[in-house]
């Protein structure tokens, strides 16, 4: 038995290949399916089978490009109720790969059609060793079960049965394989390890160690952090069967006059994905800011209008293309054209430009500790916030500035500050096309003020690539 990861890190998202001799399996494929092709020739193997735990939230899958690349048949859930050609599975099926034997495991809760694939490799003997779980189980965490409309607490009970009434009764030794990591919203607080054994999670993992089912119940349906709107579309995506990805538009280059031509027709959204310094600077007005450099692809499917054509500015026309793919990873696959040249083009033709200037980090704290009025925004989640803020700020994540810009007066500058500064520059790009106009974004954020020791150390930033959601300390910077 043979096992490759392939992680996403925009997405924390893990898929696997599961191989034998001469065939193998991919398990939760990414839309992208070169990876997989590439392995499989590198190790000799034919891919001969595509499975799939459960209808992904946060990502479209890629098992029609690969069923369509390599013939291979597609595994889901029954009680998905799939509409593409594939292979229908429930509790006690099984099938087998060359040596290994596969048994499906039905483990509701993330989702009501959940399926978990337990591997024995015959040739070494015949108990479980690998659990490829989806999103039921992670590393420090299991998956949250609030993603469907007045369902949470039956599907956070169906989670607690699949949990210690099924993959905690295999061999302490079994391995664990979960479909994400840390920085993926379709948890809480996942551990920065990518893999794990059922042991392991039994010993450290926090969710597990609530023996109370009303307990486990109430800490699973409280204080979750903010579903992305593109979760509430991908599932019925990924069941439906995805659009081909060589049946969608590559972005075409586009003049400045045609550019603006094609920006003004309607239905159309301007997206920016420069770094925050050059969207600060100029950039076309109206435009939606999302850093490439940031978490991209989580933010592009939870602000975007996913019936829009979407124009990017970028930096060259082959940031451009990889752009157009990560939004085609969470199911935008209307990024039709850039902006040739980019807006040293589009200054040249003469066109206006809007502006988002940055505080430096010692003019924010001028304006914390002064007296003219300024909105201080704190775009960051709750609990982000909740651990560790500058006194006077608000709480408005980012996104919901899309809604929740009518709780600021835009008659006073509004001085927008996140960890880094990504999240904040969406932010400002939002407040700018609602009107407002000062609008100012904090280089550095929260990092930023904690390294010029203005306040305590930011507890999100001590440990970057651990859990997503730490516990609160409720400090205030000064």
């Amino acid at each position: 038995m043979y096992v490759e990861q392939f992680f996403v890190k925009g997405l924390a998202h893990s898929s696997y290949l599961l191989g034998g001799a001469h065939t193998c399996a991919i398990v939760d494929p990414r839309r992208d399916v070169g990876v997989y092709l590439a392995a499989a020739k590198a190790m000799g193997m034919q891919i001969t089978h595509i499975l799939e735990t459960h209808l992904h939230a946060d990502f479209i899958s890629g098992h029609m490009d690969l069923a369509e690349a390599t013939g291979a048949a597609i595994y889901a859930p029954k009680r998905a109720r799939c509409t593409f050609k594939h292979v229908a599975v429930a509790e006690g099926d099984a099938f087998d790969i060359e040596e290994m034997t596969v048994r499906v495991l039905e483990t509701p809760g993330h989702t009501p059609e959940h399926i978990s694939y337990v591997v024995s490799d015959r040739a070494r003997g015949p108990r479980p060793v690998a659990l490829f779980c989806g999103d039921t189980l992670f590393v420090g965490d299991v998956g949250r079960p609030d993603l469907f409309p007045g369902r949470a607490r039956e599907l956070a009970s169906c989670l607690y049965d699949s949990l210690h009434g099924k993959l905690m009764k295999l061999p302490a030794y079994c391995e664990v394989y979960p479909a994400h990591g840390a920085g993926s919203l379709c948890g809480r607080a996942m551990g920065a390890k990518r893999t794990s054994t059922i042991g392991y999670e039994k010993l450290y993992n926090p969710a597990l160690r609530i023996r109370s089912r009303r307990a486990f119940i109430e800490s699973l349906t409280t204080q979750m952090p903010g579903a992305p709107d593109h979760f509430s579309r991908c599932s019925a995506v990924n069941g439906g069967g995805p659009a081909l990805v060589r049946r969608r538009p590559n972005p075409a280059p586009l003049a400045p006059a045609a550019f603006r031509r094609r920006a003004n027709r309607g239905n159309t959204a301007v997206l920016d994905v420069r770094g925050y310094e050059a969207f600060a600077g100029q950039h076309v007005p109206g435009a939606i800011h999302i850093d490439f450099g940031g978490n991209f692809a989580t933010f592009a499917g939870w602000v975007l209008p996913p019936e829009a054509d979407i124009l990017l500015v970028a930096e060259h026309g082959a940031q451009a293309d990889e752009a157009a793919v990560w939004l085609r990873r969470v199911g935008l696959d209307r990024a039709v054209g850039f902006l040739d040249g980019g807006l040293f083009a589009w200054a040249k033709a003469g066109f206006r430009t809007g502006h988002a200037p940055l505080l430096s980090i010692e003019e924010l704290h001028r304006i914390a500790c002064g007296s003219r009025p300024v909105t201080l925004v704190d775009v960051r989640a709750p609990r982000e916030f909740a651990g560790f803020h500058i006194r006077g700020a608000l709480n408005i994540p980012a996104p919901d500035l899309r809604h929740r810009f009518r709780e600021l007066d835009p008659a006073l500058p509004v001085a927008l500050v996140c960890s880094t500064g990504h999240r904040s520059s969406l932010g400002a790009s939002l407040l700018k096309q609602r009107g407002f106009g000062e609008v100012y974004n904090v280089a550095g954020g929260m990092t930023g003020y904690s390294a010029a020791g203005y306040a305590p150390a930011c507890p999100m930033c001590v440990i970057p690539h651990g859990p997503a959601f730490l516990g609160t300390n409720n400090a205030k910077a000064k």
